[in-house]
């Protein structure tokens, strides 16, 4: 049978009864999108996991450990099964499944549903009017008492480091799946630090060059590059306040109390993040003002120059425009000498006017 029959057998046997039957030998084979499906006992990883609902079967009945299931990129028909097994609520399914989801956490029944949004910074050799400084993703996440199904979106956030994190620490990893969900948000928001860091050498490199002799020379378009990407960076920061907000203080049958205090130290450090957006937003306003502040300087010093070199021209202009009437009855008009004295005149006038405009900073 094709891997879609088998999960519609398994959407239909979770669709028969509000909780599956446990002893039904129906199995869900792990398709493409899946990336993992373990089962923890004790903060112990169990060798033989079997198949999703052999796993779940093995928990449920021993009433002990918990089935983490991860996902990347389901389609619906993936994902109907699974989300039938698990009882999942359709709205949430329909977040998961089509992505692009503000930082949120929702409670439907005995399950928790978060959505994190991950962040990667894309490095660059030099930072362009194009540059892309920050590539983002999400993370969903369903938690309930002997399960979790992460969904990651996206070409980075990949779970395996973490996964691997947490097994080295039975200790964490045995508080349940509450200590998982608290493991992904720290990562992601500790992803959030490593790319303001990043961010903070960028704003830095604009900074000097703007601020360097030839300032006004620079283009424009790379600081406006940088509000754009920081704009991208505060969308996915900044609406993760208030959920982490709930899972540290708002009672939770999912997340007990020992692992709230963990989740209020992920809050200190999602407002740390939030903290240097908001100085960088303040410090990128302060550098374009700057720039602008400089191009005018420089267009001002230009004008200058071009009105000097105006005046000094208008001298033989001036004199040039009179003596080109070609009147017959003119002052020195057939002097030997009257044509020298004019150049001569013209030189004195020109280089006064020059040496007073170089001495005033004009030229």
């Amino acid at each position: 049978m094709s891997m879609a029959g088998n999960l519609r057998k398994v959407a239909r046997l979770a669709r028969g009864r509000r909780r599956v039957d446990l002893s039904h030998p129906a199995r869900s084979p792990l398709g493409s999108s899946v990336v993992n499906c373990v089962v923890y006992r004790d903060g112990e990883r169990v060798p033989e996991a079997g198949d999703l609902v052999e796993a779940v079967t093995r928990v449920r009945k021993a009433r002990d450990g918990f089935v983490w299931l991860g996902l990347h990129e389901p389609t619906d028909e993936e994902f109907a099964g699974i989300a039938d097994l698990f009882d999942l609520h359709p709205l949430a399914v329909e977040d998961t499944v089509k992505a692009h989801q503000r930082p949120k956490v929702e409670r439907y029944g005995e399950t928790l549903f978060a959505v994190f949004k991950t962040v990667c910074y894309l490095e660059h050799e030099k930072l362009t009017a194009t540059s892309e400084v920050v590539s983002t993703g999400e993370i969903m996440v369903f938690t309930g008492q002997d399960f979790v199904i992460t969904v990651r979106h996206g070409r980075h956030g990949s779970l395996g480091p973490l996964r691997e994190e947490l097994e080295s620490d039975p200790g964490q990893l045995a508080k349940g799946p509450a200590a998982v969900l608290h493991a992904i948000a720290d990562h992601v928001v500790d992803d959030y630090l490593s790319v303001t860091d990043s961010f903070q050498e960028d704003i830095d490199e604009v900074e000097t060059e703007v601020f360097a002799e030839d300032g006004a020379r620079v283009d424009p378009g790379r600081i406006y590059q940088l509000k754009r990407e920081l704009l991208e960076l505060k969308r996915a920061v900044v609406p993760l306040g208030r959920p982490l907000e709930e899972l540290s203080a708002r009672p939770m049958r999912v997340v007990g109390p020992e692992i709230q205090a963990y989740f209020r130290d992920v809050l200190d450090h999602q407002t740390r993040a939030k903290e240097q957006i908001a100085a960088f937003d303040e410090l990128l306003n302060s550098i374009l003002q700057a720039h602008l502040a400089q191009v005018t300087v420089a267009q001002n010093e230009d004008m200058r120059k071009i009105t000097a070199w105006a005046a000094v021209i208008a001298v033989p202009t001036m004199v040039c425009g009179v003596y080109g009437m070609n009147f017959q009855v003119m002052p020195e008009l057939h002097w030997r000498f009257g044509y020298p004295l004019v150049i001569c005149l013209i030189s004195a006038v020109c280089l006064s006017l020059y040496r007073g405009f170089r001495r005033n900073g004009w030229l």
